[in-house]
């Protein structure tokens, strides 16, 4: 890996000195993926010079590739006669994805460019919704009929296959093209001739087209599927989901959430190729967001100021409690957002989750409660430590509860779930957690 990095930064080298006639004997030593990572690392600019450079066909696989926002860089750089070329060169539903990252009078005037077939199929994708796996299907499939024999399917695969997005999964269909089960590629070879197709099909596990492509695709992979049918309403094939796209979009969405964890907005794109003004772009909504909320704690420590005087040992674990809380609610939402994700938890679950996300927190702020009790009275005085101690207990419950629920909650009202919660559940229970401190201690002290 290291060596390989090398060489890139040797490559860009070559651009800085405008040495490109060494720069294009180097790209021709290259494979597709190492001249994608090139050009991930590469400005606007010395991308699209890098770009020209590439044999015809080398480009045509490297562009197919690229992230849908670098696509759309390269044509912005591009002739209408090579942009046209790469466009149609791409399978629909990538077609499709690049369509959306482009202006839409520039998408119509590509779509002008395709000759009819490629045409029709773009369309049969633009149809459906954004998000929704008809969106992210390709209508490029061979279906075989139920009563046809394994010779006859055989020489349709030879014969259309070459210009379908999968052949090793294939959909077997009646005279109305409704879906009756799928055959594999390897069944058919190894079966005879004259056996009729639906005596070795299986059963087949579909998709409708106007569902949620992040739902069909985690499907899609845990069942260990290389390809889907997918189906309109009256169950008619439409088009095949394949294993490769699913594991995109799956990459896609652990992207968003885990941008979204932070307190940032997904780039959509390499790091490197990112614009520095778009990453702070990515960045200061969340802060602005986050920095209002923390006015909240200090709102709270200056309504507890006269206790804070009363006994200062107190400001002293102010840090500990928050971070505390903040952490264990942080943990409680990972794991329910993770959940959520998989399926293995839904909106209906709320309250079986809120009672498991009490016990946890109440386990968990018990060990920490004791803990804190030994440490803080044996260095300062009983009555402190049993604040501390009783303190860690009730935040631990809250953060936990709170950050199990409120992924549910974003859930439900239709929102992101990533975004209810590390940012979100820190800033609530920094304030309630401050506010519960200084309850307990004047409870307990006196005050």
């Amino acid at each position: 890996m290291t060596d390989m990095t090398e060489q890139l930064d040797d490559l860009a080298d070559l651009i800085r000195d405008e040495r490109l006639t060494d720069l294009r004997v180097a790209l021709d030593e290259l494979n597709t993926g190492d001249i994608v990572d090139f050009l991930e690392r590469l400005g606007v600019k010395d991308r699209a010079v890098t770009f020209r450079l590439l044999p015809k066909d080398t480009a045509v696989h490297v562009f197919d590739q690229l992230d849908q926002a670098l696509q759309h860089e390269i044509v912005e750089g591009l002739k209408d006669g090579d942009v046209a070329h790469f466009f149609e060169s791409l399978d629909p539903d990538d077609r499709v994805r690049l369509m959306d990252e482009m202006p839409a009078s520039v998408a119509r005037k590509m779509l002008r460019h395709l000759d009819a077939r490629e045409r029709s199929l773009t369309n049969i994708v633009l149809g459906y919704a954004s998000g929704t796996i008809g969106r992210a299907m390709s209508p490029e499939f061979v279906a075989i009929p139920e009563h046809w024999t394994v010779k006859q399917a055989m020489e349709k695969i030879r014969r259309a296959g070459v210009d379908a997005e999968t052949i090793y999964t294939l959909p077997v269909v009646d005279g109305h093209r409704l879906l009756k089960g799928v055959v594999s590629l390897r069944e058919l070879m190894f079966s005879d001739e004259d056996t009729v197709v639906d005596t070795i099909m299986s059963e087949a596990d579909s998709v409708d087209a106007d569902h949620d492509a992040e739902d069909a695709a985690r499907r899609c992979a845990d069942r260990k599927h290389l390809a889907v049918p997918v189906t309109d309403k009256e169950h008619r094939v439409v088009g095949i989901f394949t294993v490769d796209d699913a594991m995109d979009i799956l990459e896609r969405a652990e992207t968003e959430d885990a941008a979204r964890h932070g307190g940032a907005e997904p780039l959509h794109r390499p790091y490197l190729s990112t614009p520095v003004l778009t990453i702070m772009r990515s960045r200061i909504v969340w802060l602005l967001v986050l920095a209002l909320g923390a006015t909240l704690t200090v709102q709270v420590l200056d309504t507890f100021e006269e206790t804070l005087e009363a006994v200062v040992v107190l400001a002293l674990f102010v840090p500990l409690l928050i971070g505390t809380g903040g952490n264990t609610g942080n943990q409680a939402a990972t794991t329910v957002t993770r959940a959520l994700a998989l399926g293995d938890v839904a909106t209906r679950d709320v309250f079986r989750v809120l009672w498991r996300e009490v016990r946890v927190g109440i386990t968990l702020g018990s060990v920490l409660g004791v803990l804190g009790f030994l440490l803080v009275s044996w260095r300062w005085d009983w009555d402190v430590g049993a604040v501390i101690g009783l303190t860690l207990l009730a935040v631990c419950t809250l953060a936990a509860s709170a950050g199990g629920m409120m992924p549910l909650l974003g859930k439900k009202i239709g929102a992101d779930p990533a975004v209810f919660a590390n940012p979100f559940i820190s800033t609530f229970v920094d304030a309630t957690g401050l506010i519960i401190y200084f309850l307990i201690a004047m409870a307990v002290l006196g005050l």
